[in-house]
């Protein structure tokens, strides 16, 4: 109500003149706040840079010669022309303006009154006149900074308080004030800057700072919104303690940052919007205040500290294989560089973090950011290094529901999507329950398609999020989650975990969705996931339910991967290779569908965003049936690392189970044959020659002997009638190899070792 008061009476005092003009308080320049540097200390951030990243800097230049002709990359748009006079309320890609009317009265998510809101205000958070100032930095050329002081009254000029949809967004406030401040502080001393321009920019930040403090974003966005807000808050009110509620400010700011590390960090370190760029977009919030503090002799709670510590090892560990795999919306903006909102710049967070904290990474190389932040301490911290594969381990995050497969000794990670939506009504999470995404050798495979959009005429932003451009299940061509408008989801399905385990030579993941179980049928999806270390992944999908339901599954490739049809599946490459051939020395991929009549396997041409506003083609790997439940679909996915290398023959087993629903594949690869059974439940089943009560059962035969045995959650198993494992409880895993004269055992409990009996099977037959 108070908010609602408050704007009503900021129009009538614009109408009547009557706005409050904040008059500066008297500070002695000792005790004013302290920036990230100092002005003596520019120069030789400058100097850094130039010497450390000089590839950075030169783009910094081109890109600011570009904007003082008006020439702007904005998201994923690029060289958009504004004409010799900016239009501040322009949408150039729709070509849509927004109305100059009070801004609460602009209703933003309206395509057809005000085009695409985030392009507007992508460039009205004036990062890019931060690129002028750092230009004038590397150059001293004084152009830039008169371009920069221009633009900025030609602003105030059209941006009259409190109209036009500038003003319709507090974090968009914030952007923009953390811009300003970046810009007085870059250009200090510069010969170009009007004497009256400090005082001019100090009544517009005074003006930000009050519009933030009253129009907070409690109600609508409370999150990363209310979080960018705060840090405006503590930014203006530390570095401008002229203004009468300085302290305030930066006390409610600094104070709401550490409130808001608790609140929306989860306890495994996942930010709770679900989304990786939400997560970095509020890890570079943090990392940025608690330097700022740092600065300013401000207390940080050990608290916030581990909080911190927490996210960097998300975005690690999603890193360890090369660039993380996004999931979740995709904002386009970043809290420092705009330019860089691609998938390959989500590390940037890591090089600051290794700076603040001293800890060592090798999924990021060093930034400008980071240089602007810590001089050389952030030199170094990186040495400048470029990002190196290292030994890659498996990990869940399972407040987050983020699961990651990887192989410690062979470049390849998987990342499973097993957590809740996302908070309230997920306005930032899309129906992609169970869904996978892989990397190999650093090269991004089986992709999450991205954003590309919030508002627009057509349906872009419900097909981004939906689930069928997601890699899972779909079912009867609905969403997993009713989409209700751009930020809003309904019937959000519980999402639950069922099996973990990480082993030496093997990692299991089995979970679960309700997202179709209050639809007709009430079906249920359960999908499990096996990685073979060092060998394979078979994906395994259980529909549930009742009646017959169009099924389908989908596999998303990046966009600058080919796909063929091969007799037994499907083979992904690189753009240009020869990909079912022999000829070509690289990495592919094979897609095998298990054989089953039921199951059509087709290509369809599909889109991937790589960031916010752009899109590109990508192929996609569909497979469906119209099916009656129960059933099941598998698909093995077998990295070919030679170019003699082949995929074998995925076929599911013809036996019924007794007396649970078990389901069972046999893989015949080159040199082994590789049985796969996944379980439902945990009590005893019998499937051909094989007997137990795991919840998953695999063993290999080379040679016709047992080569490779695991089982999980289970307490015996025999085959051939020959008991090979026999414990008095149930395990959570076990695993046994037998490879050129050595046998190893390792199990969750050291105690079960024994309970394997070492025994000679022949395997003459089939084992089901």
């Amino acid at each position: 109500m108070g908010q609602e008061v408050g704007k009503r009476i900021d129009v009538v005092r614009y109408r009547t003149n009557l706005l409050a003009i904040v008059k500066p308080l008297s500070v002695p320049p000792q005790k004013t706040g302290n920036f990230f540097f100092s002005a003596s200390e520019l120069p030789s951030r400058a100097r850094l840079l130039h010497e450390n990243l000089r590839t950075e800097t030169e783009l910094i230049l081109q890109e600011a010669d570009k904007i003082c002709d008006h020439h702007y990359s904005l998201l994923g748009y690029t060289d958009l022309d504004y004409g010799p006079k900016i239009d501040w309320h322009l949408d150039p890609v729709h070509g849509q303006r927004a109305p100059l009317k009070p801004w609460f009265k602009i209703n933003f998510l309206n395509f057809a009154e005000v085009g695409d809101h985030k392009v507007i205000w992508e460039l009205n958070r004036h990062q890019h006149l931060t690129t002028l100032a750092k230009a004038w930095c590397f150059t001293r050329q004084e152009n830039y900074v008169r371009e920069m002081i221009a633009q900025w009254y030609c602003w105030q000029h059209a941006n009259p308080y409190p109209l036009g949809i500038n003003w319709a967004s507090s974090l968009e406030v914030a952007f923009r004030s953390l811009s300003w401040l970046w810009m007085r502080h870059l250009v200090a001393g510069c010969p170009a800057v009007p004497e009256k321009f400090d005082a001019d920019l100090l009544q517009a930040l005074a003006l930000n700072a009050r519009h933030i403090e009253r129009f907070l974003s409690t109600y609508f966005s409370p999150n990363t919104h209310l979080l960018g807000e705060a840090v405006a808050l503590l930014f203006v009110g530390t570095l401008c303690p002229q203004l009468p509620a300085a302290a305030n400010w930066r006390d409610y700011g600094w104070r709401t940052v550490i409130e808001q590390a608790e609140r929306q960090v989860r306890p495994d370190g996942l930010h709770f919007e679900q989304s990786l760029y939400y997560h970095v977009y509020a890890l570079d919030f943090f990392l940025h205040s608690r330097q700022l503090a740092i600065r300013n002799q401000l207390q940080i709670p050990d608290q916030f500290d581990r909080i911190l510590g927490r996210m960097l090892d998300v975005l690690e560990i999603l890193s360890q294989s090369g660039q993380p795999e996004g999931f979740g919306d995709d904002d386009g903006g970043r809290v420092f560089n705009p330019r860089r909102n691609r998938a390959e710049h989500m590390t940037d967070s890591l090089a600051i973090g290794a700076a603040a904290f001293g800890r060592p990474t090798s999924a990021a190389s060093l930034t400008e950011e980071a240089v602007w932040l810590f001089g050389e301490q952030a030199c170094s911290s990186s040495g400048g290094k470029s990002p190196t594969l290292t030994n890659l381990q498996s990990r869940c995050f399972e407040a987050g529901g983020v699961y990651v497969m990887a192989s410690k000794s062979a470049s390849a990670q998987m990342m499973i999507d097993c957590g809740p939506q996302g908070p309230g009504r997920s306005g930032h999470g899309h129906a992609d329950a169970l869904s996978i995404r892989m990397s190999l050798n650093g090269r991004r495979w089986l992709v999450d398609p991205g954003t590309f959009g919030y508002v627009s005429d057509d349906n872009a932003r419900n097909f981004f999020r939906g689930t069928g451009a997601h890699n899972t299940l779909k079912v009867d061509g609905m969403d997993q989650a009713i989409p209700e408008g751009p930020f809003s989801w309904s019937s959000i399905p519980e999402v639950r975990p069922d099996l973990w385990c990480p082993g030496v030579t093997f990692t299991l993941f089995s979970g679960s969705h309700t997202g179709y179980a209050c639809r007709p049928g009430s079906v249920l999806h359960r999908r499990f996931v096996f990685f073979l270390h060092g060998e394979f992944w078979l994906v395994c999908d259980f529909a549930d339910g009742r009646g017959s339901h169009q099924l389908e599954v989908f596999w998303h490739l990046a966009p600058d991967l080919a796909i063929v049809r091969t007799e037994l599946g499907f083979i992904t490459g690189p753009l240009g290779a020869s990909l079912a051939t022999d000829s070509d020395e690289v990495m592919r991929l094979a897609l095998v569908p298990a054989e089953d009549s039921a199951w059509n396997s087709e290509l369809l041409p599909g889109y991937v965003s790589p960031c916010y506003g752009k899109k590109e083609p990508a192929p996609v790997l569909r497979v469906s049936g119209h099916i009656a439940l129960p059933a099941d679909c598998a698909m093995l996915l077998l990295p070919l690392k030679h170019p003699s290398d082949r995929p074998g023959k995925l076929s599911p087993s013809v036996k019924r189970a007794s007396p649970v629903r078990v389901r069972a594949y046999r893989y015949e690869g080159a040199e082994s044959t590789h049985y796969i059974v996944f379980a439902n439940h945990q009590q005893a089943w019998t499937l051909g020659s094989l007997s137990s009560d795991a919840r998953f059962l695999y063993c290999a035969i080379k040679n016709s002997r047992m080569a490779h045995f695991v089982l999980c959650r289970g307490s015996f198993a025999s085959i051939n009638a020959h008991q090979v494992f026999c414990h008095h409880c149930s395990v959570e895993r076990f695993e046994w190899t037998s490879s050129g004269g050595q046998v190893k055992s390792f199990s969750s409990d050291e105690g079960v070792v024994r309970s394997f009996a070492n025994v000679a099977l022949e395997f003459r037959d089939s084992v089901f």
